[in-house]
Order: structure tokens, then C-alpha cells, then sequence
């Protein structure tokens, strides 16, 4: 059913924590699953110099969280906003269908810790959307 890279990112999570002082803080959550994801960013110079996760929810939730935050990690900001869904889902070989609303989550949790980061600091906003929690679109 899950690929090894997706059971390897679950039973060995990269980037597990909380960044103290971290520059933007994105918190998701689709309430039909009960997956919750928290993403924290430090930014210097326009690059994710680190980035870390706090997930409540499934291994498949858990292992999207962990490869979204080595895929961003390095990356500027304009890159990070570029991560999709379906890239996050590609980097792990593949997701089942009724799983893809996770990677949706790791996604929408970088963009929403960016949004918060640029919201704080008073950059264009670029045409980024607030964070919100809803059904429909993670189904």
C-alpha cells in the first residue's frame, strides 16, 4: 500500500520539532481526518535556512510533513511556494488516492508558515491566501 520512502519518512521523520524563534508559523488541519500540521520557518536572506513540523494524524500525514520540510529546506521563498501537492506525493514514489489530502496538508502548511512570515514582515503578499481549515478542499 505505501511506498518505502513513505514508511521510511514515517518511521524515521526528518525535521520533527519546533523552531523557538522561527520567522513564519503555518498551521493546517482537515477536521473530517483529524490530521493537524504545524510547520515553523527560519528565514534569512530570502532562503529556509531551517524549517521543522509538529503532525498529529496518520503515517501518510507524518511522512508528507517530513519529505515537504526536505524539499523546501535551502530553498528561497519564491521555490517553497512552488511545492505542490503532486510533488510532495511524487518525492515519496506515489500515494494512494484516499491518502493525497495529506500531502495537500504538508503543502498548505508551508504556504500558510510563508504567508505568516511575509504577513509579519510586512513583504507583498503575492497573491497568497490566509490559512483556514475546511472539508471540502482536502477531501
Amino acid at each position: 500500500m505505501y511506498s518505502a520512502k513513505v514508511m521510511d519518512h514515517f518511521s524515521h521523520p526528518r525535521n520533527v520539532g519546533v523552531i523557538a524563534d522561527a520567522s513564519g508559523i503555518g498551521e493546517v488541519g482537515n477536521p473530517v481526518c483529524g490530521d493537524i500540521m504545524k510547520i515553523y520557518i527560519k528565514v534569512e536572506n530570502n532562503i529556509i535556512t531551517d524549517i521543522k513540523f509538529q503532525t498529529f494524524g496518520c503515517g501518510a500525514a507524518i511522512a508528507t510533513s517530513s519529505m515537504a520540510t526536505e524539499l523546501a529546506k535551502g530553498k528561497s521563498i519564491e521555490e517553497a511556494l512552488l511545492l505542490t501537492n503532486q510533488a510532495v506525493a511524487e518525492a515519496l514514489d506515489g500515494l494512494p488516492p484516499i491518502k493525497m489530502h495529506c500531502s495537500n496538508l504538508a503543502a498548505d502548511g508551508l504556504r500558510a508558515a510563508i504567508y505568516d512570515y511575509k504577513k509579519k514582515n510586512g513583504l507583498p503578499l503575492d497573491g497568497l491566501e490566509p490559512p483556514h481549515d475546511c472539508c471540502a478542499c482536502h477531501q
